[in-house]
């Protein structure tokens, strides 16, 4: 968190060292934000980290104020990231690796560092806009002090509180649909503040895109039917990233 801080307050030039952009195209990897033409601006800054497949990650766009804090903390996050699923698939009485199994060496794991600067017009612009996210599980880390982090519960906003070091744990749009439903993506969005600025730090864990979609089949019989349509993992985050651009979820489009 210090070295993202840090990172986010030098120069520009600085931080475009890290820059995201090859001969003017955004990539998913370094600084810089991925934007369609249509899409509304949110206020924030960011680096965007590939972590896994390890023979992708180009540590080359990790800025050097925490590349080798983020590859510890990422190595250590996979391990609980294993025990949270073992958890997860226990509750729902299934086999203790259902969910880590899932979890192959060709599995998307992504890390990204956010900068909310503070907001002139607070009322006005979203730090991050409502969404959830679309892999299995989020490990977010906040602001030890700074708030604006709010979830959505039964059509009511609810701002989280701050706990410095601890992790909040998301439930994502891909375990949703593994778990039919048991376990429901947690929607959510950042405010901004028109005084201080906020530093997150992501960890987003996913599978292989060629991975389906599907409830777990012990979880299904006559009296609990399917809730959820199959489809490819790759498929459905292109689909994520057509429906953000109009303010809509994917996984509605899923319901059966």
């Amino acid at each position: 968190m210090d070295g993202a801080r840090e990172f986010f307050h030098q120069p520009l030039e600085t931080r475009q060292k890290f820059s995201n952009l090859v001969d003017g195209t955004p990539r998913h990897k370094g600084y810089g934000c991925l934007l369609s033409q249509d899409q509304t601006i949110d206020w924030f800054d960011r680096v965007h980290l590939a972590i896994d497949p390890e023979d992708e990650r180009d540590l080359s766009s990790w800025p050097h104020f925490f590349r080798d804090a983020m590859l510890e903390y990422a190595g250590e996050s996979k391990k609980t990231r294993d025990r949270v699923l073992r958890a997860m698939a226990t509750l729902l009485e299934l086999e203790e690796d259902h969910f880590v199994s899932k979890v192959t060496d060709r599995a998307i794991t992504f890390a990204a560092v956010n900068y909310y600067p503070p907001c002139p017009a607070p009322d006005r612009v979203f730090g991050f806009r409502p969404h959830s996210d679309g892999r299995l599980i989020t490990f977010l880390l906040a602001d030890k002090d700074i708030g604006g982090l709010q979830v959505r519960k039964d059509g009511r906003w609810y701002n989280v509180p701050t706990k410095p070091g601890s992790l909040l744990v998301f439930v994502g749009d891909s375990l949703e649909i593994m778990s039919n439903g048991a376990f429901k993506a947690a929607v959510h969005r950042v405010v901004t503040n028109p005084v201080k600025d906020r530093i997150s730090v992501a960890m987003f864990f996913g599978v292989d895109g060629d991975t389906v979609l599907e409830p777990a089949p012990a979880l299904l019989d006559e009296t609990r039917p399917a809730r959820y349509r199959k489809m490819r993992t790759k498929e459905y985050i292109q689909g994520i990233l057509e429906h953000y651009s109009l303010y809509e979820r994917m996984i509605e489009t899923m319901k059966i």
